[in-house]
């Protein structure tokens, strides 16, 4: 009986081995996992940081447009060709921009860079706190409005975050009124 007994403890000892064994290696499957996620997440947060850097890099050069075209600077549309030009000239095109291209980075319109006090870091190496290339705006003469009072236009704006792989487009319709009246002036 005795015998029986010590051979049962040492066909015990080598199930508990192999079951702490397998339950160890279940463990690490989980914390390998665990930690490829989390790292997951980050470049998510990443990526969506990133994007939303160059949607509102694009947003600021589509609201530099409606400025420039609201203070009066607009000209007769000409026939706009590359290479970009500055935002401090401008230009209104008579073709629509998918007549040159579809692609980023454009090669035609106006080049944005904010003023100072806005720090904007342009350059084609990847990294935090830059900006793969400048964002640019391009504006096309639409014509007169139905009510004969101003001018339609359309524009669009294009920027990047920091790399080529985040890229945001942003378009609107702008109308330039010609005969607006202050209500509150004749009082």
């Amino acid at each position: 009986m005795i015998a029986r007994r010590r051979h049962w403890i040492h066909r015990q000892r080598g199930m508990v081995l192999v079951t702490a064994l397998l339950l160890l290696i279940v463990v690490t499957l989980l914390a390998v996992s665990m930690f490829r996620s989390f790292g997951l997440d980050e470049k998510i947060a990443g990526n969506v940081r990133e994007k939303q850097r160059a949607l509102n890099a694009a947003e600021t050069a589509e609201q530099y447009a409606e400025y420039w075209l609201a203070s009066g600077s607009a000209t007769a549309a000409i026939a706009c060709t590359p290479p970009l030009v500055a935002a401090a000239v401008g230009q209104v095109c008579a073709a629509p921009l998918a007549s040159f291209t579809a692609s980023l980075p454009w090669t035609v319109g106006v080049a944005y860079t904010p003023a100072a006090p806005i720090a904007m870091n342009v350059t084609t190496t990847p990294g935090q706190g830059t900006y793969y290339f400048t964002p640019t705006f391009y504006i096309t003469y639409l014509g007169p409005n139905a009510a004969g009072n101003g001018t339609i236009y359309q524009i669009d704006a294009a920027a990047y975050g920091g790399s080529p792989d985040t890229a945001a487009v942003v378009e609107s319709t702008y109308l330039v009124q010609s005969n607006v009246s202050c209500l509150g002036c004749n009082q």
